[in-house]
C-alpha cells in the first residue's frame, strides 16, 4: 500500500468518529509505529487530523484553513499530474475561469500550450503564472485574502457576473457525497459558486486527500459538477462510491 493511500484510509477511520492509537494503526496497516507517527504528522500539517496525547486522534475543525504557502508544496507531484490532465480538456480558443489555488496555479503555468486562450481569475498567483505566458488574463478585482491570494467580496462578485465562459476549474478543500464540495471560507465559497454559475462545464481539480472530507462552507452539490480530476492515489472503493454522482478522472 502506498503512503498516500494509507493516510487516506487513516482519515476515513478518523472521520467515522473513532479515536485511535498509534499502536492500533501500526497493527492495522502492518507498518512500524514510527511510520504511523510520520503519517499522522503529515496529516496534521495538512489540516486533516489533530494528534492528541498518547497518539490518539480527533477530527479537525471544519473551518481550519491552511495558508497558500502551506499548501503550495503539498502533493506537488500529484498537482502537476492533475494539471497536465486538466490541460487535455482545454481547447484552443477556450474561455476559462481558474480560481485562486495551488492546483489551478499549476494549470496556469501550462496554459501557453494552448492558443488564443482567455483566462478569467480571482487568483493573484494565477495572474503571476499567466504573465509568464502569452495568454490573455482578466483579473476580476476585489478584496485580497492574504491567506489564499484570492480576490473576494462585492467587487469580485459583481465582476464575475459579467462573464460567461466555456469551462471553470476550481480547487476545493472537501468533497463529499452528502455535502458536495466545500471550502473553509464563506467569501471564497460564494465566489466559487458564482464561477460555477457562469460556466458551461465545471471541473474540480483536487488531490485524493480531499475526498470524504467536509469543511465549513458549502459551494455546490455534486450534481453541479461535471468532472473531478484527481490523482491515482484515490482508493478504488472511494472511486466506486462516487461513480453514480460525478465523473472522476484519474491523472
Amino acid at each position: 500500500m502506498f503512503a498516500e493511500e494509507r493516510k487516506q484510509k487513516i482519515c476515513q477511520i478518523i472521520k467515522s468518529g473513532r479515536s485511535v492509537k498509534v499502536s492500533e494503526l501500526s497493527r492495522m496497516f502492518n507498518v512500524s509505529e514510527s511510520t504511523i507517527r510520520r503519517d499522522l504528522r503529515d496529516l496534521e500539517q495538512e489540516g486533516a487530523v489533530i494528534r492528541t496525547h498518547g497518539g490518539a486522534l480527533d477530527v479537525i475543525h471544519t473551518n481550519f484553513e491552511p495558508s497558500f504557502a502551506e499548501k503550495k508544496n503539498r502533493y506537488s507531484t500529484e498537482k502537476r499530474q492533475i494539471a497536465l490532465k486538466a490541460l487535455e480538456f482545454i481547447e484552443d480558443g477556450d474561455t476559462i475561469i481558474l480560481d485562486a489555488g495551488t492546483t489551478t496555479g499549476e494549470i496556469a503555468g501550462l496554459i501557453d500550450k494552448r492558443k488564443n486562450i482567455t483566462i478569467v481569475t480571482n487568483g493573484i498567483n494565477i495572474a503571476v503564472e499567466i504573465a509568464k505566458t502569452g495568454a490573455e488574463a482578466i483579473l476580476i478585482g476585489g478584496t485580497l485574502r492574504k491567506e489564499t491570494l484570492a480576490l473576494v467580496g462585492p467587487i469580485a462578485q459583481d465582476n464575475i457576473n459579467r462573464f460567461r465562459v466555456d469551462k471553470v476549474f476550481l480547487g476545493v478543500n472537501g468533497i463529499s457525497i452528502k455535502d458536495g464540495v466545500t471550502t473553509p471560507n464563506i467569501s471564497e465559497a460564494q465566489m466559487k459558486k458564482m464561477m460555477v454559475d457562469v460556466a458551461k462545464e465545471v471541473f474540480i481539480v483536487a488531490d485524493s486527500s480531499k475526498f470524504d472530507k467536509v469543511t465549513f462552507s458549502r459551494i455546490v452539490s455534486l450534481d453541479k459538477i461535471d468532472f473531478i480530476i484527481t490523482d491515482r492515489n484515490l482508493p478504488d472503493e472511494i472511486r466506486e462510491k462516487y461513480r453514480d454522482f460525478v465523473d472522476i478522472i484519474l491523472a
